[in-house]
C-alpha cells in the first residue's frame, strides 16, 4: 500500500449512469445505478465498511487459524428527509468459524476483540462514517 497518507481513485463515465473507478495501482471497478447486477454507490459504501473490517479481523484471527467460513453482511436503511438522502441503521453482522483444536480455539478467543478493535479504531471506512468527515467539492472547468 502507499507510503503517503493520501488515497485516491479516478472515475470515468462508460455509459449512461455507468462508471469505472480506477485506483493508482491500475485496479478497476465498474458500478452504476444498479442495472444488470452492477453495484450502486450505496452498495459500494456498505462493501467498503464490511471489507475494511474483514481485512482487520482477518489479520488478527488468521494468525491463529485459517477460518472455515468468513462472511459479513452489512445492511442499512436509505432514507430521505430534511437533511437529504442518507443511510441510517447501518449494521454489520460478522459470521466467522474456525476449525476444532487449539489453533481454532485461539482464533475464536480473539475474534470479539478483533471485531471491537476494527470498529473502534482500525477500520478507516467505518471510523470516517461514524465520526463524519466533511467532503470538499470543487469544479475543474478544464480551461
Amino acid at each position: 500500500m502507499a507510503d503517503t497518507p493520501q488515497r485516491s481513485v479516478s472515475l470515468r463515465r462508460t455509459g449512461s449512469r455507468s462508471y469505472v473507478a480506477t485506483n493508482p495501482r491500475g485496479g478497476e471497478l465498474s458500478f452504476g445505478e444498479g442495472a444488470d447486477g452492477e453495484f450502486t454507490p450505496v452498495e459500494l459504501l456498505l462493501t467498503a465498511i464490511a471489507g475494511c473490517s474483514a481485512i482487520d479481523i482477518d489479520y488478527i484471527t488468521a494468525r491463529r487459524a485459517e477460518p472455515e467460513t468468513f462472511e459479513i453482511d452489512t445492511t442499512a436503511d436509505k432514507i430521505r428527509d430534511g437533511a437529504g438522502n442518507r443511510l441510517e441503521n447501518i449494521e454489520m453482522v460478522v459470521r466467522v468459524s474456525f476449525p476444532a483444536g487449539d489453533d481454532g480455539d485461539a482464533a475464536r478467543a480473539v475474534l470479539p476483540d478483533a471485531v471491537a478493535k476494527s470498529h473502534d479504531r482500525l477500520c478507516t471506512v467505518s471510523r470516517t462514517v461514524e465520526i463524519g468527515t466533511p467532503i470538499a467539492v470543487r469544479i475543474d472547468k478544464g480551461e
